[in-house]
């Protein structure tokens, strides 16, 4: 059963806190670099759209529909980035991962790989999901590939599916692990990490 009640996931290298108005500052000074933000629907380039984007995931959690994390490098404590969990569906056992961004010097890194895997795990291991869907925008290509990278398949390219923060249209990649793949890419990713 999905339950998106704040908890903390704790792997050897990062750690997803829940995400909190506390985290504003440790988001502010490694998340304000335009690049992270160059194929996303929103455009955090300042404090105040930093603090509007928390807010906004602070929101969706209090209406039952997210679980947004701080991640947190564990050796040092610094945050160096941020993910939830979103568009829970209890009912058909589906819930996204995304809003994912991690600043450059962790990028390309463990970080991003074992807040995935933390986070696949809470969802199929703990609320025994049937479908975990990422999504990005068909031109980071970047994303698209880490997203494969993890063991996710590419399902198709969903055509003017969100309006950009400056208006102009984006079209979504949307990739998915089912149940009966999970156990396979639960094994690859333990075996990259090791």
């Amino acid at each position: 059963m999905i339950e998106l009640t704040p908890r903390t996931l704790e792997g050897l290298a990062v750690r997803l806190e829940p995400l909190d108005l506390r985290h504003l500052d440790g988001l502010c000074a490694v998340g304000l670099d335009p690049e992270l933000w160059r194929h996303t629907v929103s455009r955090v380039l300042d404090r105040a759209a930093m603090e509007r984007y928390v807010e906004e995931a602070l929101a969706e959690q209090r209406a039952g529909t997210a679980l947004p994390f701080a991640t947190v490098w564990r050796d040092t404590g610094q945050v160096i980035g941020s993910t939830r969990f979103g568009n829970a569906n209890a009912a058909h056992r589906r819930v996204e991962i995304g809003w994912t961004w991690v600043a450059g010097p962790w990028q390309r890194g463990r970080a991003n790989t074992e807040a995935k895997f933390l986070m696949l795990q809470h969802a199929f291991d703990r609320w025994d999901c049937a479908r975990v869907e990422l999504k990005t925008s068909a031109l980071n290509e970047r994303s698209r590939a880490a997203i494969r990278r993890i063991g996710a398949r590419e399902e198709g390219i969903l055509r003017r599916h969100m309006v950009n923060e400056d208006g102009s249209a984006r079209d979504s990649v949307l990739f998915s692990i089912i149940a009966e793949e999970w156990p396979e890419v639960k094994r690859r990713l333990k075996s990259s990490l090791a």
